[in-house]
């Protein structure tokens, strides 16, 4: 990112004071690299397309042997950032319309041009924000998918506990509808993690914040399952002796074998095939707010920051509500006839 110190010094205040995750971190970058794109675009300049962190190229003939094209390009790009507009901005929402980029992917892409001008403030770059003015698009409400406590059951007793592997599968299953755990949080999980006597896990999460979640005795015993053959298995010398949860190689085990498990165990089950793993964490907290928790003790448990985000599966325990509510009043049939 040498090219583009304006981008790179953004990039670097979200890693190293936001402390956000990489993933986030890269997702801004293709943000603002594609935007950066599009100013050059916009202008005449003829560049080959932004993709990730990769580095401008000058097509063959355009200024190719001019001496200092490179630089030439990085003051380029990050004079249009700094001179870019309302009407400029505008005008980068209704090319990625054009583009038929969903109202999600383009409400981000807007967050990112929000954060970075708020940024630029901050540091003296500009007077004030173009992206203040600008409202983001509305989207569709869409609640998070949420498996009933039967269907649960139905996955939970899915894995083989009679091996090491089946055993440490359906450990992983019961710790994620349990706690409520990102799969991020799960696959972090160190063997001193685990606090038996306390039921609690100590958990890495998003922006490195770190907790401790309550865990129950039905996963913590899943838990020491897999761990009394992980201890008795004949190669456990070669293990990670730091990771909770191993892969048949002995490594910590990726958030994308966490998935390729649960593609298994739904399939062999005959649940939708669409669940992931983050299905689990929302069915956690669905189940928790049904069952009378208190919306900020479950904002606690999922570790967000802002009860807002929270607030989403009240729209799920709502709609439970009405429904009883209307299948169970006895006035709900009745016709008045004035």
């Amino acid at each position: 990112m040498q090219e583009y110190p304006i981008i790179k010094e953004f990039l670097e205040y979200l890693n190293y004071e936001k402390h956000f995750s990489h993933h986030t971190v890269k997702c801004y970058s293709a943000d603002l690299l594609q935007f950066a794109g599009y100013l050059l675009e916009r202008n005449s300049v003829s560049r080959e397309e932004f993709s990730g962190d990769a580095v401008v190229h000058l097509p063959a003939g355009d200024h190719a042997n001019e001496t200092g094209s490179a630089t030439s390009v990085a003051v380029d790009t990050n004079t249009k950032l700094v001179q870019a507009d309302v009407a400029c901005i505008r005008a980068y929402l209704a090319y990625l319309n054009e583009q038929n980029y969903s109202k999600a992917t383009v409400a981000r892409k807007l967050a990112t041009l929000r954060s970075f001008y708020k940024f630029m403030v901050r540091r003296g770059r500009v007077e004030s924000s173009p992206v203040t003015s600008i409202r983001t698009p509305k989207q569709e409400k869409r609640l998070p998918r949420c498996l009933g406590v039967e269907q649960i059951n139905i996955l939970l007793n899915c894995p083989d506990t009679n091996t090491m592997l089946g055993a440490r599968d359906r450990a992983i299953l019961e710790t994620l509808y349990s706690s409520g755990l990102r799969v991020s949080e799960l696959v972090g999980l160190n063997l001193s993690d685990v606090d038996f006597l306390g039921e609690s896990l100590f958990l890495r999460g998003k922006g490195k914040k770190e907790r401790l979640a309550p865990v129950g005795a039905s996963a913590l015993q899943s838990i020491q399952r897999y761990l009394t053959f992980r201890d008795s298995h004949p190669r456990k010398q070669n293990f990670d002796q730091q990771a909770l949860f191993i892969n048949k190689h002995g490594q910590r085990l990726s958030t994308r074998s966490v998935r390729r498990k649960l593609d298994k165990y739904l399939l062999k089950s005959g649940l939708d095939p669409k669940i992931s793993p983050h299905t689990l964490r929302h069915s956690f907290a669905t189940h928790m707010l049904n069952n009378g928790a208190d919306l900020r003790v479950v904002q606690e448990l999922l570790g967000h920051q802002s009860l807002s985000t929270t607030q989403i599966y009240t729209h799920l325990t709502t709609n439970r509500m009405k429904k009883e509510y209307d299948n169970s009043h006895p006035r709900n049939d009745y016709t008045h006839n004035d």
